[in-house]
């Protein structure tokens, strides 16, 4: 990846037909890994959460807790696409909140785009952001910020009303002016309905491989885990067995007396 990637970019991206790579990171040294590799995209997920602070869901994370991770991503990153999320209740009270929250985001930690979740029910929000001159990208399908109105963590689209709704809402985000979509677990074939239909670029995680992009959690993709890993998840590597095994050799070596060896000693 040789030049800045924007969200002009993915619009290009998709009339080309080359696919958009999104990866999620919260600090800088994995994003500096992650954008010295090529990745189109890094998303400052909401995610984090459950990744970096070990909660059961994405609702307890705040605006400056976004802020924060933002701005360690944008240290390393050099020429990915910055997309940040609005976590939960930082546009569903108002107008007002949504544009001051997105804009505050933008303005303290240097994202180049938000991510807010839902469709006509946050129309009037994302409208106004965009008005803003803040880029916004969609996301339907499975909203993590809608877990518990959801009864957990499930797949959506499967009914015929509900999979006429998800296309509604993204004929109106498209509308409304979004430079892309996420859509998140719902089935393939609508996935690739959806795709079709639009004009602008869809980012796919577990949607199937008919989107114009993937996105996946960094940690996940990479094996960081092995208590749970959704089906959707391709594992590249198994980092979880190779920094245990990297720590358990750390500590026999401490303990008995092998580390640290002269050529790690000052003189």
């Amino acid at each position: 990846m040789n030049q800045k990637i924007t969200v002009k970019s993915f619009q290009q991206f998709k009339n080309e037909g080359r696919k958009i790579t999104m990866l999620t990171a919260y600090d800088y040294s994995m994003a500096k890994i992650v954008s010295e590799a090529g990745v189109d995209s890094i998303l400052i997920g909401d995610s984090l959460g459950m990744i970096m602070q070990g909660h059961n869901s994405t609702l307890p994370v705040t605006v400056d807790e976004i802020i924060y991770h933002t701005k360690c991503v944008v240290r390393a990153n050099k020429n990915a696409l910055i997309v940040s999320d609005m976590p939960f209740l930082s546009y569903h009270v108002s107008v007002e909140d949504a544009v001051r929250n997105a804009g505050k985001i933008t303005k303290e930690s240097g994202a180049e785009a938000v991510k807010i979740e839902g469709g006509k029910n946050v129309i009037n929000q994302i409208k106004a952001v965009i008005d803003a001159q803040i880029p916004v990208m969609g996301h339907l399908g499975l909203t993590p910020q809608s877990v518990n109105a959801f009864g957990g963590f499930k797949v959506q689209g499967r009914d015929t009303e509900n999979a006429k709704r998800i296309l509604e809402d993204a004929l109106e985000l498209e509308k409304a002016g979004v430079f892309a979509i996420t859509l998140e677990g719902i089935p393939e074939p609508l996935a690739k309905e959806i795709s079709e239909k639009l004009t602008i670029p869809t980012i796919g995680i577990g949607a199937g491989k008919h989107c114009d992009g993937q996105v996946l959690v960094v940690n996940d993709m990479l094996g960081m885990f092995n208590d749970f890993v959704p089906k959707f998840v391709k594992q590249y590597a198994d980092l979880n067995t190779i920094i245990t095994d990297a720590v358990k050799s750390y500590v026999n070596e401490v303990q008995n007396g092998d580390f640290p060896e002269e050529k790690h000693t000052y003189k």
